[in-house]
C-alpha cells in the first residue's frame, strides 16, 4: 500500500499535466469542487471574508480567536466531535456567532458561504485539504510545517497557482517584531559576510510521560478519518492530538515543528526563499524506551552553495543567530540583539535591503485575499522552508551525508534517501492520480 518509489520534482511536473483527483479520493458528489465562492460571484457585498477552521483543536482554536480572525470565522471542522463543540462554544461566548460544525472538511468546502479556510490539522492532513480547498475556489491559511513530505509541496504549489488561490503558510515569525528587521540587517551587510547561522529549537516536551497501551479510540473521535492517508495503526492516545508530532507517520518532531519557524528565518536572512542547502549531515539520539520515533536530541549541519553553514539542533540558543565577519545578530520572539555597534540603532538607508512588511500574519493573509497579491509567507516559501526541515530529518533517518540539488529539488546519488521525498497514501486517499 505504501509505495516508496522515488519521484523527483522534475518527474512530478512532467507527469502531472493536471491536478485531478480520483473519485475514490474525493468520496463526494461530482461537481463538489466546481462551486465558486461568494467572493468570485460578487454575492458578498461586504468585505467580510468568511472563514472555516479545518482542525479545531488547540492550535485551530488559537487561530480562530486571534485578533484579526475572530470576526471572520463562521464554521469549524474536526474529526473529534469534542473539538467541534469546544470551538463552537468558545466562538459563541466571545462573539455570539453560531458557527456551523462539520466532521468532514469536504462538506465544509461545499458551502458557498465560506470564502476561505484555515487549516490547523496534524501535518499529514495539510496537503489534501489545501489542494481540495484551492480546487473549491477557496483561499487557504495552512499551519506550518506546510507538508509531511517534500512531494506534497510540489502538488500544493501547483494547486494554488492553477486555481489562482492565495495560500499563506503559518510561519508567523515573518509577521512578528524583530524577525524582519534582523533579516534586513543581515542582508544589508550590517555584520559583514555571514558564514555561520546557528538555529536552536526545543527538545521533545513530553519525555517524562510513561508509555500507555493501545486501545479503542474514544467515541467522539473518528480515528480512521484522523489517520486518513497515514498507515493503519492501532489507536494509542500517545499518538494522536498533540502527541502526533513525534511519530514519522504524521510529522517530523521538533525539527518540523520549531524548525519550520527558526529555519524559515535562517532561509529569509540568507536570501534563500527560492533555494536551499546543497549538503546535509546529522547526528541524533533516540528515546531508548521507544515512546516516540523522532529524535530526542539532534544536530543537523546544512551547507549552502554560497559558503554559508547552518547548524540546527537542541543544544543551541533558541532562535536564530547570524554570525558575520563584523559581529552577530540574534533574534527570537521578543528579543533582537547584536554585538556590532550601531546595527540596531541606525535606520536602514534607502539603498539597503527592505523586505515586505507584515505586522500580523492573519491580517496579511486576509489583505492578500482582497488584493490578490502574494502573502508574506506564500505556499512556495513555506514549501522551501519545510524542505530544509525534511532534508534534516532525511539525513537523520539514513544516518549519512546527503547532497541536494535545490534547483531541480532532487537528492543526488542516493536512491535510499530519495525515497523519503514522498510516501504512498493509504487508500482511498490520494494526491493527483499521476502520483498514485
Amino acid at each position: 500500500m505504501h509505495n516508496t518509489t522515488s519521484l523527483t520534482r522534475r518527474d512530478f511536473l512532467r507527469r502531472s499535466g493536471g491536478l485531478t483527483l480520483s473519485a475514490g479520493a474525493l468520496l463526494a458528489a461530482p461537481g463538489l469542487f466546481l462551486n465558486r465562492t461568494r467572493a468570485q460571484t460578487g454575492e458578498n457585498p461586504s468585505e467580510l471574508i468568511r472563514v472555516g477552521i479545518i482542525g479545531s483543536g488547540n492550535q485551530g482554536r488559537a487561530n480562530m480567536v486571534a485578533a484579526h480572525m475572530i470576526k471572520h470565522v463562521v464554521a469549524v471542522c474536526d474529526v473529534d466531535a469534542s473539538h467541534v463543540v469546544a470551538a463552537q462554544k468558545q466562538l459563541k461566548d466571545r462573539t455570539g456567532v453560531e458557527a456551523k460544525g462539520y466532521s468532514d472538511y469536504r462538506k465544509l468546502l461545499e458551502n458557498n458561504e465560506i470564502d476561505a479556510v484555515l487549516i490547523a490539522t496534524p501535518d499529514h492532513w495539510h496537503a489534501l485539504p489545501t489542494i481540495h480547498a484551492c480546487q473549491a475556489g477557496k483561499d487557504v491559511y495552512c499551519e506550518k510545517p506546510l507538508t509531511l513530505r517534500i512531494f506534497e509541496g510540489w502538488a500544493m504549489i501547483k494547486a494554488a497557482r492553477e486555481n489562482k488561490r492565495i495560500v499563506q503558510t503559518g510561519s508567523m515569525q515573518r509577521s512578528m517584531p524583530g524577525f524582519r528587521e534582523a533579516c534586513e540587517y543581515v542582508r544589508s551587510g550590517r555584520i559583514g559576510d555571514v558564514k555561520m547561522v546557528r538555529v536552536g529549537i526545543p527538545g521533545v516536551n513530553w519525555m517524562k510521560d510513561p508509555p500507555v497501551p493501545d486501545g479503542k479510540p474514544p467515541k467522539e473521535l473518528d480515528y480512521n478519518f484522523w489517520l486518513g492517508p497515514a498507515p493503519d495503526r492501532p489507536y494509542n492516545p500517545h499518538r494522536v492530538h498533540y502527541y502526533f508530532r513525534f511519530f514519522w507517520d504524521y510529522s517530523g518532531g521538533q525539527m518540523t515543528n520549531w524548525g519550520a519557524h527558526h529555519l524559515d528565518i535562517a532561509q529569509w536572512g540568507l536570501g534563500m526563499d527560492d533555494s536551499g542547502p546543497v549538503e546535509i549531515s546529522a547526528r541524533a539520539d533516540f528515546d531508548l524506551e521507544k515512546r516516540f520515533e523522532t529524535p530526542s536530541w539532534f544536530e543537523v549541519t546544512y551547507k549552502y552553495a554560497n559558503g554559508a553553514t547552518v547548524l540546527c539542533g537542541n543544544s543551541h540558543r533558541q532562535g536564530t543567530t547570524f554570525e558575520g565577519e563584523d559581529g552577530i545578530i540574534y533574534v527570537d520572539r521578543g528579543r533582537l540583539e547584536s554585538t556590532a555597534k550601531g546595527v540596531l540603532t541606525e535606520p536602514l538607508a534607502a539603498d539597503e535591503v527592505h523586505l515586505p512588511v507584515s505586522k500580523d500574519h492573519h491580517l496579511n493573509w486576509l489583505d492578500s485575499i482582497k488584493t490578490r497579491k502574494l502573502p508574506i509567507c506564500d505556499v512556495a516559501i513555506g514549501h522551501r522552508s519545510a524542505t530544509v526541515c525534511h532534508l534534516g530529518n532525511i539525513a537523520i533517518r539514513v544516518g549519512r551525508r546527503i547532497k541536494w540539488d535545490p534547483v531541480k529539488e532532487e537528492i543526488v546519488g542516493d536512491t535510499e534517501a530519495a525515497q523519503y521525498l514522498r510516501y504512498g497514501y493509504r487508500g482511498p486517499w490520494q494526491l493527483p492520480e499521476t502520483l498514485a
